[in-house]
């Protein structure tokens, strides 16, 4: 049998939720019930905090747990904020299926977007964090300015586009 955990030491768990959505209980039961937390009571927690902000997209959330209680933070992917940045009318996601995200995404929404995922990028400068999120809008669908994303990382390569320090 496992030793019993300290209900004052703060887990974290990372949980990849629809926003908005009350997930499957049965989902998060495994990683979960073991912390002595109500499933269906984190799972409206979740899709409270999405609700909002993230309502219809796949985020992933970190939940905070300590003395049994969980708090939920979102952990946005940079696909998500691609794909907030366009600006796209809610799906059901039920009934759409495979998506093609054909938007157009400002070169300044690219900036701003790689300014929130600094702190995760493994680049050493701002300006691969920003080829990054680029390559995230290529795998997406979208444009950035009107032109394809691949252009524009060349562009950057060449040192034709400057790319601000941070």
């Amino acid at each position: 049998m496992p030793p019993k955990f300290d209900p004052s030491a703060v887990l974290i768990v990372y949980v990849r939720a629809t926003g908005g959505e009350v997930g499957a209980a049965s989902s998060l039961a495994p990683k979960i019930g073991p912390l002595g937390l109500s499933p269906k009571k984190v799972g409206e927690d979740i899709a409270k905090e999405t609700a909002k902000e993230w309502k219809g997209l796949r985020v992933t959330c970190k939940l905070i747990v300590q003395n049994r209680q969980a708090k939920v933070e979102v952990v946005p992917s940079a696909a998500a904020l691609v794909i907030k940045a366009l600006k796209e009318p809610q799906r059901d996601r039920k009934k759409v299926k495979n998506i093609q995200h054909s938007g157009n995404v400002s070169i300044d929404q690219i900036y701003e977007i790689a300014r929130i995922m600094r702190p995760r990028s493994m680049a050493r400068e701002f300006s691969g964090t920003v080829k990054e999120m680029l390559g995230t809008a290529v795998s997406v669908g979208c444009t950035v300015e009107g032109e394809d994303p691949r252009d524009i990382q060349q562009q950057i390569d060449d040192g034709d586009i400057d790319v601000p320090s941070a």
